[in-house]
C-alpha cells in the first residue's frame, strides 16, 4: 500500500473529537478526557485551550485568527480525569482580542494560556529562507500506532541512536515533516489548534540530542510554550518543522522551532523551555 493510499482516518478523527469541546457555562468548556496512556500530552491541552479561547470571540474565527500564544505547563495532566477550561476575556478591541485560559482537573490548575487574536492586514513582510531539507517522500518514515500525525524525519533516528550510544555528540537540531493522518474540516480555528498540538512534538528530544539522552534515558517535561502565527495557512498537507536548541543550562533546554509550507513560506514560529534530566524514571521530571 502506498503512503498516499494508506493515510489513516481514525487517529485524526479521534483528535478532532477531543477538540470539539462541550459548552459548560458562559466562557467555560469541558472535555471528558478519555483515559488512554500514562500521562496527558501537553500539546493536546494547549490545542483544546486554543479552541476554548477562540469560541469566545463571538464571530467567525477566520475574521480574527490567533496570532500568538504564551503558555505554562504547571502540572502533568492525568488521563481519565475530565478537564474544565475557564476563559477570561481580557480585551475586545477594534483589531485585537486577548484571552486567558485556565485548564483545571478537579481542584488543580494544570495549564495556563494567554492568547491574542487579530484581524489580518496588509503591511511589512520578510522572512529568512527555509532551511534545506529532503522532500517528505524521500525522508525517513516514523510510524507510531494511533498517532494523529504522519511524521517523516529528515535525519535517520537509527543513525542518531547509534551515534549517541557511541558517545558522539549530536547537533541540537532536527527537521521533521508532518501532516494529519486523514481529512481535516475547513475551519481556521481547528487548523490552528492542530498546529499548536503538533508544535509540542520533538522539541525536548532536540534539546537532549547533544547529551545522548535518547528516549528511555531521560526524564523530561515541557515547562512553557509560545507560538506565533504569521499568516493564513492550512494544515491539511505536509509542513516542515525545523527545530534547534541554542542553549541549555541548569537542566533546562531552550528550543526554537519554525513551520514552513513546502513552497518555503514560514507560517509559524515556536519557542519552548524544557526540563531534561538524565536517567530512567517518570516522563515528567518536575
Amino acid at each position: 500500500m502506498s503512503p498516499e493510499s494508506g493515510r489513516e482516518t481514525a487517529p485524526i478523527a479521534k483528535l478532532l473529537r477531543r477538540l470539539d469541546l462541550a459548552a459548560a457555562g458562559r466562557d467555560e468548556f469541558s472535555s471528558p478526557n478519555p483515559g488512554d496512556g500514562r500521562r496527558l500530552f501537553g500539546g493536546l491541552v494547549a490545542a483544546q485551550s486554543v479552541i476554548a479561547a477562540g469560541r469566545t470571540l463571538g464571530e467567525d474565527p477566520a475574521e480574527r485568527p490567533l496570532h500568538s500564544l504564551h503558555a505554562y505547563f504547571l502540572r502533568p495532566g492525568r488521563p481519565g480525569v475530565p478537564i474544565r477550561f475557564a476563559v477570561t476575556r481580557l480585551k475586545d478591541g477594534r483589531n485585537f482580542a486577548a484571552r486567558t485560559v485556565f485548564a483545571w482537573q478537579e481542584d488543580e490548575i494544570i495549564f495556563t494560556l494567554h492568547a491574542s487574536f487579530t484581524r489580518p492586514e496588509d503591511g511589512i513582510a520578510h522572512q529568512d529562507a527555509m532551511p534545506e531539507a529532503p522532500p517528505p517522500e524521500s525522508s525517513h518514515p516514523h510510524e507510531r500506532d494511533g498517532h494523529p500525525f504522519e511524521m517523516r524525519h529528515c535525519d535517520s533516528e537509527l543513525e542518531d541512536r547509534e551515534l549517541a550510544e557511541a558517545g558522539t555528540p549530536l547537533p541540537a537540531r532536527r527537521r521533521n515533516w508532518m501532516r494529519p493522518r486523514g481529512p481535516v474540516p475547513d475551519d481556521r480555528l481547528v487548523h490552528t489548534a492542530l498546529l499548536v498540538y503538533a508544535s509540542d512534538r520533538k522539541l525536548i528530544s532536540t534539546g537532549a540530542r547533544p547529551h545522548g539522552l535518547v528516549h528511555g534515558r531521560r526524564r523530561a517535561a515541557s515547562l512553557d510554550h509560545a507560538v506565533w502565527i504569521h499568516g493564513d495557512f492550512s494544515f491539511d498537507d505536509w509542513l516542515l518543522f525545523d527545530m534547534q536548541s541554542p542553549v541549555a543550562r541548569n537542566a533546562r533546554a531552550l528550543v526554537y522551532g519554525a513551520f514552513y509550507r513546502p513552497d518555503g513560506v514560514r507560517i509559524a514560529s515556536v519557542a519552548q523551555e524544557g526540563l531534561i534530566r538524565g536517567g530512567p524514571g517518570p516522563s515528567d521530571g518536575r
